[in-house]
């Protein structure tokens, strides 16, 4: 998947456990020397972040983020939390510890501000569930080739309906799921398609996106608490 990445000239966002480079040593850091944004997930997949309590939830993102600034030599801006589980301090303690976005909601294509407790916000970028790996082929258990063309068909509808506003098309990947032979083939085909050079698309990370629209007059703290949800 790295080398295919690589051939298409595809920027990601890496959303790794911080166990991930104790456990998998030079995985991560394979595509963080191409570039790719690193992403908090949490230590692993065996714990749901709305199972916690706050001083557990807060001890989980603060050790997680510090592994990832130490192996990973950067601090992550996005957070996605393991299972996709949230709280209902979530957004409240990312803000807390550092963070500017998360990954968690998948209620619009747009990303939408989040009011936090202390008067700030943190931004929902949208992550997907129906481009998503592990939903679609583990769950709903569609073919591989019927993976791609859900990425092709997707990015033409969403590329038609982006000419009246901006959209954002996420494609959620686990190398477990889509990187054996009989998915790949076909992914790789539906991601040339995506990649394929044009004026009106900006292939990009979460993180890109998240700073483009912190970076836009019409923010938080331009119109005060009321324009956020919460």
């Amino acid at each position: 998947m790295l080398e295919t990445f690589d051939a298409l000239g595809l920027p990601t966002s890496v959303i790794a456990n911080s166990r991930v480079f104790a456990d998998c040593p030079g995985l991560v850091e394979a595509f963080l020397a191409r570039g790719d944004e690193l992403v908090g997930h949490g230590r692993t997949n065996a714990e749901r972040q709305a199972d916690l309590a706050e001083d557990d939830e807060q001890a989980l993102v603060a050790e997680a983020t510090r592994v990832l600034v130490e192996r990973g030599g950067r601090r992550p801006a996005g957070w996605l939390g393991p299972w996709i589980s949230e709280s209902h301090l979530t957004p409240d303690l990312l803000a807390e510890a550092g963070y500017t976005y998360l990954l968690d909601w998948a209620h619009d294509d747009q990303p939408t501000w989040l009011a936090t407790r202390d008067g700030g916000a943190i931004l929902s970028v949208p992550y997907p569930q129906e481009l998503n790996d592990i939903p679609a082929v583990v769950s709903r258990q569609v073919s591989g080739q019927e993976f791609a063309d859900m990425v092709v068909a997707t990015f033409d509808e969403m590329r038609e309906q982006a000419r009246t506003a901006p959209l954002v098309m996420g494609i959620a990947l686990h190398p477990y799921v889509v990187g054996v032979p009989h998915r790949l083939r076909p992914l790789r085909s539906a991601l040339a398609h995506v990649a394929t050079p044009r004026d009106d698309v900006w292939l990009t990370t979460a993180g890109a996106v998240a700073e483009h629209v912190a970076s836009l007059p019409d923010t938080p703290a331009e119109h005060g608490r009321d324009t956020m949800a919460r």
